[in-house]
Formats: structure tokens, C-alpha cells, sequence
């Protein structure tokens, strides 16, 4: 679906690549404030949800590598995605346009035939969505399971449900609250917290144990 969507923006003629310039006007250093104040934590801090998941496969170690490889293709569809969206959209209508990629494909027009492609966004959109939900939700099932020694894991699926379905009703009353929300407060409360120290300490305290067992069993 990528791949078409990208062969009909080029049919289309959308594609400017003057609106790429300048290139690093400001220097590095805006980029490298982005990254390392919101893009390097979300989404790519989230893939830490799929730790989870890895005591239950046959094989972890290969699902390591597919997991790495899967963080480094999704980073570069980022890209290449923001690439066309500047390309297409210019500097300023990407930065104020709520979904620039969406505004992207509504440009498209072929042949004066194909056009309006946005439901297309939509359904991919909904799809990948719904995945991501599935795995965050499995995780926080699991995860609720350990933490209060509950046996049986899908006792938990109905009122964790019930819990994630009033906060997605009441947790932000409109577009602009909920990206300030998941933007501003949760980038701080949660995601740089959870996913990004607590990781890092707990794989520090997992090196140093295993270096001391090593240590003993040399000794012994």
C-alpha cells in the first residue's frame, strides 16, 4: 500500500524538491533537539513493550534481530515519509497540518481518475492502530498479571478494557488537548520515565548481576 501510494504521488507530479531547501538552515542543532526531546522516546521507545512478549517465543534471539531490523525499516518509512510530505506540502503546511501524510494523498490526482484516495490513509491508519492497541494491551496484561501474581492473565482483559475504554473518552475532549496531552504531558510523565530510564536502569542492574554470578562461578 506504501509502495503504490508513493508510485501515484510521483505519477501525480506532487513532487517539488526545491521545497526541501535549505537543508539544516539552522545547523544540527534544532534536529538534535527534537530527537532527543521527543522523537527518540516516542514512537521508538515503545518497541519496549515487545520485552514483554519475548519469554513467550521459541526462539527470542532471532525475534531480537526482527525486532531490530523492524525498528531500523520503520525508522527509515519515517523518513522517507516526511521526505514526500515536505516535498509535496512545503515547510509550512507540513508543520501546521494536523496529518500531513493525509494531506498528501488527498493531492494525489491521476489522470483526472484517481483521486480521493484519502480512505485509503484511513484504513491503513485504523489498521495499524488496531495492531498497536492489540500488542499495547497484551503487554499491560501480562505485565498487570506479575505485578499482582494473578494467575490466569485473562481475568484482567475485562477491566483493563473497561479502564482503557473510559480513559479514551476522558482523557482529552478534543484534538488540540489530546497532542498536548500526548506531546507535552505524557512525553514527560510517561514516556522518558518508563520507556526510556526504567529500561536503562533495569538493564544496568541486570549487567552488573550477571557480571557478579559471572564472577562467581569463575571463582568456583
Amino acid at each position: 500500500l506504501a509502495v503504490a501510494g508513493f508510485i501515484l504521488i510521483v505519477s501525480s507530479g506532487l513532487i517539488h524538491f526545491k521545497n526541501l531547501q535549505p537543508i539544516l538552515e539552522e545547523g544540527l542543532s534544532p534536529v538534535l533537539k527534537v530527537v532527543f526531546t521527543q522523537t527518540l522516546y516516542f514512537p521508538f521507545t515503545e518497541v519496549i513493550v515487545f520485552t514483554m512478549i519475548l519469554p513467550y517465543l521459541d526462539n527470542p534471539k532471532k525475534a531480537k534481530v526482527t525486532m531490530l531490523c523492524a525498528s531500523g525499516l520503520s525508522g527509515i518509512n519515517l523518513i522517507i515519509t516526511m521526505l514526500i510530505n515536505v516535498s509535496v506540502l512545503g515547510v509550512d503546511l507540513t508543520a501546521r497540518s494536523q496529518y500531513p501524510l493525509l494531506s498528501t494523498i488527498e493531492s494525489i490526482q491521476v489522470a483526472n481518475f484517481l483521486e480521493r484516495l484519502d480512505v485509503f490513509f484511513m484504513l491503513a491508519l485504523i489498521i495499524t492502530i488496531f495492531f498497536k492497541i492489540c500488542v499495547l494491551f497484551y503487554a499491560a496484561v501480562i505485565g498487570t498479571a506479575h505485578l499482582f501474581k494473578v494467575k490466569s492473565p485473562s481475568q484482567l482483559s475485562y477491566p483493563l478494557g473497561l479502564i482503557v475504554l473510559f480513559l479514551s473518552i476522558t482523557i482529552a475532549s478534543n484534538l488540540q488537548e489530546h497532542n498536548y496531552e500526548g506531546l507535552k504531558v505524557a512525553m514527560r510523565v510517561i514516556h522518558i520515565p518508563l520507556l526510556g530510564i526504567v529500561p536503562l536502569f533495569l538493564l544496568l542492574v541486570a549487567f552488573i548481576k550477571n557480571r557478579k554470578k559471572h564472577g562467581k562461578n569463575t571463582l568456583n
